[in-house]
C-alpha cells in the first residue's frame, strides 16, 4: 500500500474511532473491507496517533487561533492529529511533505476552507519548530 493510501485509510479509521467511538479493529475491518494490500503502515499510523493522542492534542491546541479542538470538524481533527503525530514522532518524512499530504487529505475528505485551515495550523507549527532549531 502506498503511503498516501495508508494515510487516507488512517484518516478514515481515526474519524470512525473519534466520531462513532468504534474500536480500532472494527474501524480497520470497515476501511480495509476488500483490500488485499498490506496495511501495516496504516495500522502503525492509527495506533501510534491514538497512543499519543493526549500529547498531540495538547500540541495542536497551541496553534489554533480562535478555535477549540473539540469544535473543529471531526475529519479536520483526524487530519491534524495524524499530521501532528508524524511531525512530532516520526523522523523519516520531512515536515513539509507531511504538511502537503495533510492539505491534500483535507481537500479529499473536506473542502477548500478546511484545507486552508489545516495549512494554517500546520504552517504555524512547522515555523515554530524551525525557529526553535535556529
Amino acid at each position: 500500500m502506498k503511503r498516501r493510501t495508508a494515510r487516507e485509510k488512517a484518516i478514515q479509521c481515526l474519524f470512525q474511532m473519534d466520531l462513532a467511538e468504534v474500536n480500532f479493529q472494527d474501524a480497520y475491518d470497515l476501511v480495509m473491507e476488500d483490500s488485499k494490500e498490506d496495511g501495516s503502515f496504516m495500522v502503525h499510523l492509527v495506533k501510534k496517533t491514538t497512543e499519543n493522542r493526549e500529547a498531540i492534542d495538547a500540541e495542536i491546541k497551541k496553534y489554533l487561533r480562535g478555535w477549540q479542538l473539540e469544535r473543529i470538524a471531526n475529519v479536520d481533527r483526524a487530519i491534524l492529529r495524524l499530521a501532528f503525530y508524524e511531525m512530532m514522532f516520526e523522523q523519516d518524512t520531512p515536515p513539509r511533505v507531511i504538511m502537503n499530504e495533510a492539505i491534500e487529505l483535507a481537500k479529499l475528505f473536506s473542502d477548500e476552507q478546511s484545507s486552508r485551515f489545516v495549512n494554517g495550523v500546520l504552517s504555524a507549527y512547522v515555523q515554530a519548530q524551525e525557529a526553535s532549531q535556529v
